[in-house]
C-alpha cells in the first residue's frame, strides 16, 4: 500500500503551474482571440471588425452582442477555391522541403553523432551558427544567388554546365531551397541528440552476427533514431506549411501558399475575420500530425 500524499507547498505549486500560465498567456488567449474575431463581421473600421466586447459591458450586452457571431468567414474558405489551393500548395511544398531535409540533415548528424567526443560541441555550435545571423538577411542572401544573373547561374555558365541561365529564382523550387536552408538546424539538431544517445554496442552486436553496414544502418542505427525523425519534420513541416518570409521573397506572384493569403487579408484587403478563419482552419490542419503521432506513441507504449 502506498502512503499518505505529501501536501505539495505553494512554492511547488507555482512552479508546476508556471508552464500552463504561460502556455495560456501566450497560446490559448491569443487563440482564442483569433477564434472570436474569426466569427467576428468584416466592418470598414478600426479595429475592422465587430463586435468589439468592453469591460464595461453588462451580461446583456455581451449575450446581445455574441448574438452577432457569423459563420461566414468559413464558409468563405469553403466557397473560395483561393483557400484550398493555398492550402493544398503550402502543404505539398512544406512536405517535399521537409523530405529533402531530412535527407541532407541525417548524414550530417550521423556524422556529428560518430565524430570524437571533443569535437561533438564544435560541431553542434556549428550546426547552430546560422542563428547568429538575421533570418532576414539569410534568405535576402538566396535572392542574389539565385536570380538569373547570380551567382550560381553565373558559375554554372562559366563552368560551360548550361549555356542560359536555369529560371530557379520566383518560382516554388525556390522556396523549397529557401525552407530547406533556413529550418536544416531544426531537423539536424533533433536528429544529433536521437543518433548521440544511441548505445553503441548494439551496433558492434549486430555486425558481430554477421549484419553487413547497410544492414546495420536499417535496422539498428535507422529504427532507433525514429523519435528525432518525427521530431525534427514537425519542428519543419509545421512552421513551413505557414511561412510567409521566404514565399514572398523568393516565390514569384505563382507561388500561392496560405501565408501570403493571410497577409493580404489581414493587411491589404483589411479582412481580419477572413484572416481569423483561414489561421484556425490552418491550426487544425496542423494539429492533424501531432495528434497522430501522439495516438501512435501511446499504442506503442501501450504494447510495450
Amino acid at each position: 500500500m502506498s502512503g499518505p500524499r505529501r501536501r505539495l507547498s505553494l512554492g511547488e505549486r507555482l512552479v508546476i503551474a508556471a508552464p500552463y500560465l504561460w502556455v495560456s498567456a501566450f497560446f490559448l488567449a491569443p487563440m482564442l482571440l483569433v477564434a472570436k474575431i474569426s466569427v467576428s463581421q468584416s466592418v470598414l473600421a478600426r479595429p475592422p471588425y465587430r463586435p468589439i466586447f468592453q469591460s464595461s459591458d453588462s451580461l446583456a450586452d455581451i449575450w446581445a452582442k455574441a448574438q452577432t457571431f457569423t459563420l461566414d468567414s468559413y464558409r468563405a474558405l469553403i466557397s473560395d477555391t483561393l483557400y484550398l489551393e493555398s492550402y493544398l500548395s503550402s502543404l505539398t511544398i512544406a512536405a517535399i522541403a521537409t523530405l529533402i531535409t531530412l535527407i541532407v540533415a541525417y548524414p550530417f548528424a550521423l556524422a556529428m553523432a560518430r565524430a570524437p567526443e571533443r569535437w561533438r560541441p564544435v560541431l553542434v555550435g556549428l550546426a547552430a551558427a546560422p542563428f547568429w545571423t538575421s533570418f532576414l538577411i539569410r534568405v535576402y542572401a538566396w535572392i542574389a544567388l539565385l536570380k538569373d544573373e547570380g551567382l550560381i547561374n553565373n558559375a554554372l555558365i562559366a563552368l560551360g554546365v548550361i549555356s542560359a541561365p536555369l529560371q530557379i529564382y520566383a518560382t516554388p523550387r525556390a522556396v523549397v531551397i529557401g525552407i530547406v536552408y533556413s529550418y536544416l538546424p531544426f531537423m539536424l539538431l533533433p536528429l544529433y541528440a536521437a543518433l548521440e544517445s544511441q548505445d553503441k554496442s548494439l551496433r558492434e552486436a549486430a555486425a558481430d552476427l554477421g549484419a553487413s553496414p547497410a544492414q546495420v544502418f536499417l535496422r539498428v542505427t535507422w529504427p532507433l533514431s525514429r523519435e528525432g525523425v518525427i521530431a525534427g519534420s514537425l519542428l519543419v513541416f509545421i512552421p513551413a506549411v505557414g511561412e510567409f518570409v521566404i514565399p514572398d521573397l523568393l516565390g514569384g506572384s505563382e507561388t500561392l501558399m496560405i501565408g501570403r493569403i493571410l497577409w493580404n487579408d489581414f493587411f491589404s484587403n483589411h479582412d481580419w475575420p477572413a484572416a481569423s478563419a483561414a489561421a484556425m482552419a490552418l491550426v487544425a490542419l496542423l494539429m492533424v500530425p501531432l495528434l497522430a503521432w501522439e495516438r501512435a506513441r501511446l499504442k506503442e507504449e501501450r504494447a510495450r
